[in-house]
This record gives structure tokens, C-alpha cells and sequence, in this order.
């Protein structure tokens, strides 16, 4: 009976092929974005980048400017 009861439980994949397995079977409902799609996104997250470097670029050369100002009266 011990034999019988062994060739029914069915052994379980380890955790790396079950892993595997699995990401393979979410990557396949994930909704990619179109080439355009993806362009489009990309340009917009350069031209973001490029805005917000140059604003910071400018505060920093105000502040700089402020506190130099500052010291310089405080001597």
C-alpha cells in the first residue's frame, strides 16, 4: 500500500523552475508598449530630464550668487 500511495504523490518542480516558470507565464500578460509608444516616452523623458537639469542649473548659480553675497557683507 506504501508503494501505491508514493507513485500518486506527484513530485513538485524545485523553487528555480517554478520561479522561471511563473515569470515567463506573467511576462506574457504584460501589455507592451507599441515601438512609437515607446519613442514617444522616451523623448519625454529626455526633454523632462534636460528641463529640470537646467533649472537646477539655474538655482544653484542663484544661490550660489546669494550666498557669496551674503559672506562677503557678513566679513
Amino acid at each position: 500500500m506504501a508503494k501505491a500511495e508514493k507513485s500518486i504523490v506527484r513530485r513538485q518542480p524545485n523553487a528555480i523552475v517554478r520561479y522561471l516558470r511563473e515569470t515567463s507565464g506573467e511576462l506574457k500578460k504584460v501589455n507592451w508598449p507599441t515601438r512609437r509608444e515607446a519613442l514617444n516616452l522616451t523623448v519625454i523623458v529626455l526633454v523632462v530630464t534636460l528641463v529640470m537639469s537646467i533649472l537646477m542649473g539655474f538655482l544653484d548659480l542663484i544661490f550660489s550668487r546669494l550666498f557669496a553675497l551674503i559672506f562677503q557683507i557678513g566679513s
